[in-house]
């Protein structure tokens, strides 16, 4: 009986367990000062969400994203700029949670890839253009 009873208790204590955390203060509440307000949903646009992945955390529904606009808005109150929460944002979750590319060195070939490409493209071009004239 003990056993049983005992079962019954790990099965039913996360049933009784809170599933969600209450919102972040400032998530859903835009702050009093206009201009603030404009740097932070400046900032938020472009800023990914990292749950949805697809979305900005200015358009999200994601706790995680709520939980984010509230930093944001809370850094800006508090007089940081927007680019320095920026660098901590991409400092804690790294280069993808920002819409903004990088310039990174070892994004370079990125970068230049479809200049390569576009460059090949016109020397094949080239070619097949000559030795048409030529057979011709």
């Amino acid at each position: 009986m003990k056993l049983i009873l005992l079962l019954f208790a790990l099965i039913a204590t996360p049933l009784a367990a809170q599933t969600a955390l209450p919102p972040a203060p400032y998530a859903d509440q835009q702050l009093a000062d206009p201009a603030l307000e404009r740097k932070a949903k400046a900032l938020m646009e472009t800023i990914r969400c990292l749950t949805c992945q697809s979305q900005s955390i200015a358009d999200s529904n994601a706790s995680m994203a709520g939980d984010m606009r509230s930093q944001i808005r809370e850094r800006i109150m508090a007089g940081e700029q927007p680019e320095a929460i920026r660098a901590w944002l991409i400092a804690r979750y790294g280069d993808w949670v920002s819409y903004e590319p990088t310039a990174a060195p070892i994004l370079w070939p990125l970068w230049a890839a479809p200049l390569v490409l576009l460059g090949l493209g016109v020397l094949l071009l080239r070619g097949r253009i000559k030795r048409k004239a030529r057979s011709s």
